[in-house]
């Protein structure tokens, strides 16, 4: 299959449909807001991660990087074993092959950014 030729886009992130991340990780959906598929983007993927009170996304590590901008909310992420607040605003930077996941503590969503490589 061929790459899809990139194209501009303009889009309010809640126009673009999210996926409930499963069994893993319930209470936690994706948005995939520019990526290869649909966009074209051939170097760079941006998701919207949505966290519902009192759920978590998987404890996890994978070989590439993670630049997340928390948006919304109040929650913690753990990096390797150590627990540091988040709340909107506040930039985390996940290097690769270090494990970690995010909670949501707070009453609201937390959505934060996730920039990944493609």
């Amino acid at each position: 299959m061929s790459e899809k030729k990139p194209t501009a886009k303009v889009v309010h992130y809640a126009d673009v449909p999210a996926a409930e991340f499963g069994d893993e990780a319930p209470g936690v959906s994706i948005r995939l807001l520019i990526d290869a598929e649909h966009d074209g983007a051939p170097v760079y993927v941006l998701r919207m991660i949505e966290v519902s009170p009192g759920c978590s996304t998987p404890d996890h590590r994978h070989p590439f990087e993670h630049e997340n901008f928390v948006v919304e909310g109040t929650g913690e992420v753990v990096i390797e074993g150590e627990c540091h607040k988040v709340a909107e605003g506040d930039v985390v930077f996940v290097p690769p092959d270090v494990q970690h996941t995010y909670r949501n503590t707070g009453e609201g969503t937390l959505r934060f950014l996730c920039g990944i490589p493609k």
